[in-house]
């Protein structure tokens, strides 16, 4: 099994299909994804790239890290695991237990 790519600093027209394309010049792409917004479907400017083994994986980083696309130079690394983070806010509750009553208003019971 191949290790997955980090791959920085894409131009936004860069789709998954030719970011696959532009990596298969060094070998086997299992898979490729470039991120994007969920909300409007736009690039982050950044994606992921898995080779078919570790060998094609150390020679895709060595020929394609700093190379230019469409002016602006890749970064191409190992991915780390992504860490975890906390949940999203959702804007509905403070979490404080208060349940929006002043304590003032003619529905507090106690």
């Amino acid at each position: 099994m191949g290790k997955k790519l980090y791959v920085g600093n894409l131009p936004y027209s860069v789709t998954d299909e030719s970011l696959n394309q532009i990596f298969s010049e060094v070998g086997e792409v299992v898979s490729a994804k470039v991120i994007t917004y969920r909300d409007t479907g736009r690039s982050k400017g950044f994606g992921f790239i898995e080779m078919a083994s570790d060998d094609l994986a150390l020679q895709a980083i060595e020929k394609m890290n700093g190379t230019e696309l469409e002016g602006r130079p890749l970064k191409v690394n190992e991915a780390r695991p992504m860490e975890s983070r906390p949940p999203r806010d959702s804007g509905g509750s403070d979490d404080s237990g208060d349940s929006g009553d002043s304590g003032g208003g003619r529905n507090n019971r106690w």
